[in-house]
């Protein structure tokens, strides 16, 4: 089966590097494209076609200020991502308590030799 265009969905958008660094970078406020481009060592057209596909999947939206485009992160977009990822949780969470367990038996047994 093809995959999906980058630009039909969140889970598609993100599996790109670079654009999960604009996330990042994103989450402490807006940024002007020529910052985030001068940050990610990128070009300001690479990034803002980055940019143009996390807006069109809704992680991003964008304002005039001036004659600069701000960018903001818009981590409702983010949902399916948090719940899909969510559901491994418990999977972690039952191997690290296994992994305790363990751990705990080493410990008693060496301090019974």
């Amino acid at each position: 089966m093809a995959r999906a265009a980058t630009t039909s969905d969140v889970f598609n958008a993100i599996a790109e590097p670079q654009r999960r660094e604009i996330l990042v970078l994103l989450r402490s406020g807006e940024r002007p494209v020529t910052e985030l481009a001068q940050v990610l060592g990128l070009t300001q057209p690479g990034t803002s076609k980055h940019l143009r596909v996390l807006r069109e999947v809704g992680l991003v939206r964008d304002r005039k200020a001036g004659k600069r485009r701000l960018y903001a992160l818009d981590a409702n977009a983010l949902r399916p991502v948090h719940e899909w990822t969510g559901g491994f949780e418990q999977f972690w969470n039952d191997t690290f308590d296994r992994l305790d367990e363990y751990l705990q038996d080493l410990k008693q047994t060496r301090r019974e030799q």
